[in-house]
Parts: C-alpha cells; structure tokens; sequence
C-alpha cells in the first residue's frame, strides 16, 4: 500500500484506528475455545466487526508463534481475511544480520501478504536495508516505546566526543535512532513506533521526523489519550496510525464479543473525527 493510498483512505473514514489483533488465546470468549480453530475464528468475526471503523490490522506475531505451526496457520488465514483495502502489519520486531533480514522480510512480504512490519534498529543499517527494498511496504522502526523498560536505553543522554563535529552535543539515544534512521528510506516506505504514554514527547519527535507516520500503540488498555496523541502527532497528511487492541477485541468476554468491538472501534473513530485528521492543513 502507498502513502497516498493510506492518506486517501483515513481521508475518507476519516479515520486513523489501527485494530491490534493481539489474540490470546487464553482470553478468547468461553464458548470459541472448543472451536477447531478459534483463533481464527475469533479473528474473523473481529474483523467483520470493525473493518468499517478502521484502516489498518496489526497482528501480534508472537500470539500466534507460541502456538506453534497452528498458530502460523491462523495467522497466515488472518492475514489473506483481511481486506486489501486495510494496511497489514506484521508486529515482529525483527532486525538482525542482513542475509538473516532478508529471510525475515521474505517470510512477512513474500510468503505472507503483509504491508509493513515492526523492525528494531539495533544492529544498524544492514539490518533494516532488506525490508526497505520491497516496493510499497513499509518498515516500521522502533522509536520510542512505552514499556517501563524503555527508560533503560532509549532515554540515554549521549555526548558528541570532544574535538569532533557538534562537540559536547547531547541528545537522547532515541533522538539518534529516528535522525539516523530516517536517513535510510523515504517518508513513502518508513514509519516509527512512537508510545502512546509519552504523548508529551510527540511534539518533540515531530520536529525531528516531520513528515514521517507515527505507529502509536498504548491507546486504550495502556492508558494513553488519544486526545493528546492528535495534538502533538498529527501532520498535514494525518501522519498517524493509532493502535488500540485489547479494549477492542477483548471488550467483551460473552457471545455478543464481536458486537461489542464494533462499538469501541466505532467510538474511536468518532472521536478521531472529532479530533480531525490534520490532512489538508
């Protein structure tokens, strides 16, 4: 899927949900876990709920690795259910050694039909290059996350060694990341993740990848307002992909589950309407 083409389509919903299919099955509703294949059924009928709420999918690699090859046959079912006219992610976090990425952007852009994929940037440009080569895939690199541990690495002060260029210059390690990073592809083929806890440092993030789409999970279960994500994150093309995943799929826990994510999605992209989506100005 294209810029324009995502830009064109939260145009017309406006709308920028992003639905997380973080489908665990510990917590799938009492009458599917006897179902031969209640992952995918579970899935299906969240899908059918909220496709006209959202544009995008995200499914959670990892829910459906620990299933084992069961697992990868839902997800690969989930992935082909949804419609083309929703961007799908594939939430992987990979990144290693190029010929090793390489194998992992064929497995998410060759053998699964997916639009992007979740990448961390920690080994550096080789790591990251093979998934930017795909024509009309995105790569979608970690930039600044919400877990606690993020504090442990991503907010390190760094100092320039003296003598050199921009001597004595500190900057946050994140702020290298997305600098760096954002030199490696175009504003047509790279996005961010960017946590929806630290709304506050959206603004920021923004004067340092302008033009770039922001993935934004932790809306919802996480506690992160949305309100504020638009405030600080939207750009003059929308710019945004708000993630939410838990308080839709999993907001109700009876039969009438997907009945209830149709209400959820439906009041997320009320209030993303509300919000406006920044495209044209």
């Amino acid at each position: 899927m294209t810029r324009s083409e995502l830009i064109r389509r939260i145009h017309a919903k406006q709308s920028y949900l992003c639905v997380g299919l973080d489908t665990d099955i510990t917590k799938l509703p009492a009458h599917l876990r006897s179902h031969p294949d209640a992952v995918f059924e579970f899935n299906k009928a969240i899908i059918d709920a909220t496709k006209d709420h959202c544009v995008s999918y995200k499914i959670n690699t990892a829910f459906y690795e620990s299933q084992g090859l069961k697992g990868w046959e839902a997800m690969e079912k989930t992935v082909h259910y949804i419609p083309e006219t929703h961007l799908r992610i594939a939430d992987a976090k990979r990144g290693d050694i190029g010929n090793t990425s390489s194998q992992y952007a064929r497995t998410f852009f060759e053998a699964f039909p997916f639009d992007a994929v979740t990448v961390a940037p920690y080994m550096g440009e080789d790591s990251v290059r093979p998934f930017l080569e795909y024509d009309n895939k995105w790569t979608i690199v970690l930039g600044l996350t919400s877990n606690a541990g993020s504090m442990d690495f991503q907010k390190l002060v760094l100092s320039r060694p003296a003598g050199g260029p921009e001597a004595g210059e500190e900057k946050m390690l994140y702020e290298r990341v997305l600098e760096k990073t954002a030199s490696w592809g175009t504003t047509d083929n790279l996005m961010f993740v960017v946590g929806a806890t630290r709304a506050s440092d959206l603004a920021y993030i923004r004067t340092i990848i302008p033009d770039h789409f922001l993935l934004v999970p932790g809306v919802g279960a996480q506690g992160g307002s949305l309100e504020e994500v638009a405030r600080y994150g939207l750009n003059k093309d929308c710019g945004l992909l708000v993630n939410a995943s838990r308080a839709i799929i999993f907001a109700d826990s009876s039969e009438q589950y997907a009945a209830k994510a149709t209400i959820v999605a439906q009041e997320y992209a009320a209030e993303m309407k509300a919000l406006g989506t920044g495209i044209g100005h």
